[in-house]
């Protein structure tokens, strides 16, 4: 079986055979990790690529600089994406850089969390929480 994945650099479409998820496989375009143990800071037209088109489970944290919750979670959010390494994939998308996903996305406060599994929404939870519930979370909201 292969996953279609979006690579969260530059929004090429690629194809991973699940067998080498763990390999580190790497975008035929431009040659970024698809799949990385930690959150990769993405924009908005890169989170509609993967959102679409993603078959591994993918987890968007929105956040933003000045949100003292948002940096205290920050460090949790990299340790469950070192966790869960080969399952799903988490991204970070600035929402003072990109104003129109909170409308987009409905966001109501932040740090929000939300997971994307074949093009469409399965959970969100709002506000900051520690490695070990973003991982249970997860767990429970995308099957990873």
């Amino acid at each position: 079986m292969a996953f279609k994945l979006a690579c969260l650099a530059c929004g090429q479409g690629n194809r991973v055979a699940d067998d080498k998820l763990g390999a580190g496989p790497k975008c035929g375009t431009c040659g970024a990790k698809l799949v990385k143990g930690e959150p990769t800071e993405i924009s908005l037209d890169t989170l509609k690529k993967a959102q679409a088109l993603d078959e591994l489970p993918l987890v968007v944290d929105l956040w933003a600089a000045w949100c003292g919750p948002c940096r205290m979670m920050a460090p949790e959010f990299a340790k469950a994406a070192k966790t869960l390494e080969g399952k799903a994939r988490f991204a970070k998308l600035d929402t003072e850089a990109y104003p129109q996903a909170s409308q987009r996305y409905g966001v109501r406060g932040i740090p929000l969390l939300i997971a994307f599994s074949e093009g469409r929404e399965t959970k969100r939870h709002s506000g900051a929480i520690s490695a070990p519930q973003i991982v249970s979370w997860l767990s429970n909201a995308a099957g990873a």
